[in-house]
């Protein structure tokens, strides 16, 4: 089977900002977060320090991989700022189990303000959409299909098409299988975007954590189609220089780690 997405209004090319793609913070070191087309986010480690309220006012949806802190730490923050908007309510997307996690412990008048009743619940300034595991869902000029992943908790990779392109997101995974079959499947992928959190050192707890080391990126890949480069991301800070010499000495064209701030036209 070839999965083939439903059209939504072309651009001239899928548009990828990476606002930040580390899985940890310190200081030059952004939590995971991507912006699509200027106005869909995937995951939301870091969009408040990184854009300026301009640029956040037009953000419309921001869609979750899952519920750790570093993929949705700026999220409360947006969402505060974002308060009274003439415009609609900034939906948050993701599959049930993401948005059950952020009701019952972020947005629950404890720990955050439920902003789905604030300013009030007629004009609320958060609304959560429930997406379902393999069927694409439109979001404004981009199609988004969660795919579970291997996590401690459940998590999800995207695929992010337009007509003509597509690219893969891991979301943070260990070795798993189901998204590297749809990856397969899809057509005109341009890019692999995968998680790498810690060196082959720390194995262990990689192990333990469910995320990825070089020398399992290395065996991911004969899982992934062909020919189609992999940008790693979510490496955590005090790891990041073993894990840029073990990619290094892998000697594969293919992968490249990311950096905050580069952008991609597909």
């Amino acid at each position: 089977m070839t999965y083939n997405f439903p059209r939504v209004p072309p651009r001239s090319s899928l548009a990828i900002r990476v606002l930040g793609t580390y899985g940890g913070s310190a200081p030059g070191y952004r939590m995971t977060t991507f912006l699509i087309d200027g106005e869909t986010a995937l995951d939301a480690g870091a969009l408040t320090e990184s854009l300026p309220l301009a640029a956040q006012r037009r953000i419309r949806r921001v869609a979750l991989t899952h519920a750790h802190f570093d993929h949705f730490a700026s999220l409360p923050f947006l969402v505060a700022n974002l308060a009274g908007r003439e415009s609609e309510p900034l939906e948050v997307a993701a599959p049930a189990p993401v948005l059950s996690a952020l009701r019952a412990h972020v947005f629950n008048d404890l720990t955050w303000p439920d902003f789905t009743r604030l300013p009030s619940a007629a004009r609320p300034t958060l609304r959560f959409r429930k997406i379902s595991e393999a069927r694409p869902y439109r979001a404004g000029s981009v199609t988004l299909m969660p795919v579970p992943v291997r996590h401690l908790i459940p998590g999800f990779g995207y695929v992010v098409s337009k007509p003509g392109r597509a690219v893969v997101f891991s979301g943070d995974t260990c070795p798993t299988e189901r998204i590297w079959e749809v990856a397969r499947r899809t057509r005109n992928l341009k890019a692999i975007f995968l998680e790498v959190s810690f060196s082959d050192t720390q194995a262990d707890v990689a192990r333990d954590s469910c995320h990825m080391t070089p020398r399992l990126v290395a065996e991911e890949l004969a899982k992934m189609p062909p020919d189609v480069p992999v940008y790693l991301y979510h490496m955590k800070p005090p790891s990041l220089a073993r894990i840029r010499r073990e990619i290094a000495a892998l000697e594969e064209p293919r992968l490249k780690l990311l950096e905050s701030e580069r952008s991609f036209r597909f």
